[in-house]
């Protein structure tokens, strides 16, 4: 028996993007580096891709998404920078489902301080 959905996934891992996101104003003053892991689930398996970068979902596109998204936002917290994002590549792409773990490094005696979440498009 065939499975329904794929399992097939495309993988970005730790894209360096500079964001303006914090809770103090100070700092949200001058872009700091994050870095962001996006893992995104097509709509179709790569069986059926036939070898045509027309039929997947091409992974630069997606980087580029994620750099505009960064761009354009001036969020307190990487939570809502997160959903931001998610909620644009499902919306850009044929993808199902859409994983993120943004890092931020901010703190001195740690190597970095990070979210995770996943989000499903939307079925009606």
């Amino acid at each position: 028996m065939t499975p329904q959905y794929s399992e097939d996934a495309i993988h970005v891992e730790q894209l360096e993007v500079f964001a303006r996101v914090g809770v103090p104003d100070s700092e949200r003053a001058a872009p700091q580096r994050i870095t962001v892991t996006v893992t995104a689930w097509p709509n179709a398996g790569f069986r059926k891709i036939d070898d045509d970068i027309g039929s997947t979902v091409n992974y630069s596109a997606i980087a580029r998404v994620v750099r505009e998204v960064v761009d354009e936002r001036r969020d307190k917290l990487i939570e809502t920078l997160a959903e931001n994002i998610a909620a644009e590549l499902l919306k850009q792409f044929a993808i199902r489902r859409v994983r993120l773990e943004l890092r931020k490094f901010v703190m001195p005696d740690a190597a970095y301080v990070s979210i995770s979440l996943a989000r499903d498009r939307r079925v009606d």
